[in-house]
């Protein structure tokens, strides 16, 4: 047996049947498909989720997003819950990926649909598995996320009117997602499970079985009753432990290959991958390998990295290729010009023997640093498990060639040879291209490999030390990283500006004679109410007190204007602040919490909503802090955004209706207005408890 449980692999297990969707077009329909048949839960877990794709698209018939797929599936199916996990991506990936899905999929969706984005991994790492699971009973591994720019068709033509998304047409893209069925697609849904639960600190229930299964009938298996096996990558973080089950699998399915090793991958950097093919290159009757790898890597950050990482790897192995058994391509077509075809594929196949299928690029960060997820399978001799093998292998070549899987594997079987069979099937309209390899490519700066491509953990001081800024002081290292030094930073310079709002010179302009003549000029601009939200995004980012901007607002603009810009405004002042602290603050605060305030924190998240409405009734602390230290804990963006509404509600409604009062409390508190405003606290006090218990009741029926 290849497969060992623990070591190169997950778990090996039964599957009903499968099969292999080469490009986004099959992937996207058989999808649409299954989606379609689910009746109880559906788990998408990805490193770019998009709503604004379309999985089908043909002109001739409606053409829903994503986001509107699925809100429309679960409206429709009363027992269907869907589950969405994306990436907490870097800022680096900000301006090609949706710039806001949390509201896409997280309001403007059904409440079945439940949203959230993982950010449950080192810092510099990316939770890169594209899985999807469909009841328990079918699921989806592969390279295709559901994002843009990804569905294609194999011709890969030059112009595509359906190769657009967003209204921008997209370069010709290539990949691969194997559809599974059976006990394995359940133990894909714990894994789905798990990660979920990893993220978000809710547990999930399985799926009980069904009866009738997604399968979409319009694809045919390409294998049946067979055992195949689960791959991860999962680095050290939290106290779990490393998994290394893709790189062990890679080192020793190279290592056991005897005819031909093919390869197709977005990157190929390695160590792992590039010793296991020198040491196959240097066996005197070893296999062919070819190599199949897009033409460049994508936009000038990666060239300088990732390509250049490429070029001197590709170099050493062509320096050990001694007997001639060695090839590098790229795919490509006469009629595309300049324009390549991205290849993002993630496949190992060796002989007839071996084959996986998946996330894992041939990076040093896929084998050690991000979480992956590959299938594969094993033929263990079996004749009708090799025709699957080869078969596969056989279509990437007739796709690239341009030519059919029969022709492919005649070739195969007259010259015995998978590099003589890319020279007798060469053609001048598809072809497999050799690709270049400059002969003095060297990256001077080992920096790349740390920070672009590491193949564990980064330490940030480590790095700092690197690039000759030390940290001095060595007990804080395993406690804060470069975000958590710029949340305190924050935290510290929005205390240093409340203090001179309040104390300072500064504070002669809080006055409301000197707003309300500003606030005037304001509102007699074309431009008022666009200006005032500006106002108010500004004034939370710099401190400035929120109470006296929402008194000045509702004077000037009136009461029903007034209360809607007041409300409008804090509510969009407090969610820049709580986007802050969430993405500068919620590793330190969860580093430097601890276990104990780590569980209250997730206590407070399951009532956040009204965490939060009970401090904007009670305040405890300036408006943008508690909105910073609410986005760093585990109250999630719409518990912050409802607690929020709703708490600032009572005080703006408050304000509108006792205009003169409040201010007068405001300016000059005496005993009358004291007491007017405890009256006026106890009473939404007891909302609030009311609220609550009916919260409760409604959570115990539900869990009962």
């Amino acid at each position: 047996m290849f497969f060992e449980e623990g070591r190169n692999c997950w778990k090996v297990l039964n599957t009903h049947r499968a099969a292999f969707l080469i490009d986004g077009e099959a992937y996207f329909k058989a999808l649409a498909d299954a989606c379609e048949k689910a009746q109880r839960a559906v788990y998408i877990i990805g490193w770019d989720i998009d709503s604004r794709i379309r999985l089908r698209r043909d002109r001739r018939k409606e053409q829903k997003s994503f986001g509107e797929f699925i809100d429309h599936l679960v409206r429709e199916k009363t027992d269907l819950q869907v589950y969405i996990l994306d990436w907490d991506f870097s800022m680096l990936y900000s301006l090609e990926r949706e710039s806001w899905p949390l509201l896409s999929f997280g309001w403007q969706t059904h409440e079945k649909v439940h949203f959230s984005l993982d950010d449950s991994h080192p810092v510099g790492a990316s939770h890169h598995q594209k899985i999807v699971v469909v009841d328990d009973q079918l699921a989806f591994v592969g390279g295709l996320d559901l994002a843009s720019c990804r569905w294609d068709t194999s011709e890969h033509s030059p112009s595509h009117s359906d190769r657009c998304d967003h209204g921008l047409f997209y370069d010709p893209f290539h990949d691969v997602q194997t559809m599974v069925e059976g006990p394995i697609a359940r133990e894909l849904g714990h894994l789905a499970r798990n990660r979920w639960q990893l993220a978000t600190g809710e547990q999930l229930p399985a799926v009980e079985k069904l009866e009738a299964s997604p399968w979409p009938q319009s694809f045919a298996p390409d294998l049946e009753n067979a055992r195949i096996a689960i791959l991860r990558t999962e680095p050290e973080y939290n106290n779990r432990k490393q998994i290394l089950e893709i790189e062990n699998f890679y080192r020793d399915a190279i290592a056991q290959a005897r005819t031909s090793i093919y390869i197709e991958n977005q990157y190929l950097t390695s160590h792992v991958v590039e010793k296991a093919l020198a040491r196959s290159l240097q066996k005197k009757n070893g296999p062919e390998i070819l190599l199949v790898l897009p033409r460049e890597c994508s936009g000038w950050l990666e060239k300088e990295t990732m390509g250049a990482l490429r070029q001197e790897l590709l170099q050493r192995l062509i320096a050990k290729d001694v007997h001639r058994r060695f090839k590098v391509c790229y795919p490509g077509r006469a009629d595309l010009g300049s324009t390549m075809i991205n290849v993002h594929s993630k496949v190992l196949i060796v002989d007839d023997a071996i084959l996986t299928v998946g996330s894992a690029n041939l990076n040093n960060r896929s084998m050690g640093f991000d979480t992956e997820c590959n299938l594969a399978l094993s033929t263990d001799g079996q004749p009708h498990m090799a025709k699957v093998v080869a078969g596969l292998r056989n279509r990437f070549l007739a796709e690239h060639l341009g030519t059919s899987t029969q022709k492919v594997a005649a070739s195969l079987k007259e010259t015995g040879s998978l590099l003589s069979t890319l020279s007798a099937l060469k053609n001048s309209s598809r072809f497999l291209h050799d690709l270049p390899v400059a002969e003095d490519t060297i990256v001077e700066n080992s920096l790349a490999r740390k920070v672009v491509d590491p193949e564990r953990p980064v330490d940030i001081y480590n790095l700092l030390d690197y690039m000759g800024i030390g940290a001095d002081q060595e007990g804080l290292k395993d406690k804060f990283g470069k975000k958590g030094w710029v949340f305190v930073g924050l935290l510290v310079a929005a205390l240093i500006l409340a203090f001179l709002w309040r104390w300072s010179p500064l504070g002669q302009w809080l006055n409301k004679e000197s707003l309300l003549t500003v606030a005037d000029l304001i509102r007699d601009s074309p431009a008022a109410i666009p200006t005032v939200l500006v106002i108010y995004v500004l004034g939370s980012c710099l401190m400035f007190p929120v109470t006296l901007l929402i008194l000045v607002t509702i004077l000037s603009f009136g009461p029903f204007l007034g209360f809607s810009l007041a409300w409008s405004g804090s509510l969009l002042g407090g969610l820049i602040s709580y986007l802050t602290g969430r993405w500068v603050g919620r590793d330190v605060v969860r580093r430097l919490s601890g276990e104990k305030l780590n569980r209250i924190s997730l206590k407070l998240a399951k009532r956040g909503w009204l965490t939060i409405a009970m401090v904007r009734i009670v305040p405890i602390a300036p408006f943008t802090i508690i909105n910073m230290v609410a986005g760093s804990s585990h109250i999630s963006l719409p518990s912050f955004m409802i607690g929020t509404a709703l708490g600032m509600a009572p005080g703006i409604l408050l304000i509108t209706l006792f205009g003169g009062s409040v201010e007068q409390a405001f300016r000059d508190p005496g005993w009358m207005s004291v007491a007017f405003a405890a009256a006026a606290l106890i009473f939404y006090v007891i909302v609030l408890i009311l609220g609550k218990r009916l919260m409760l009741q409604r959570d115990k029926s539900n869990d009962a």
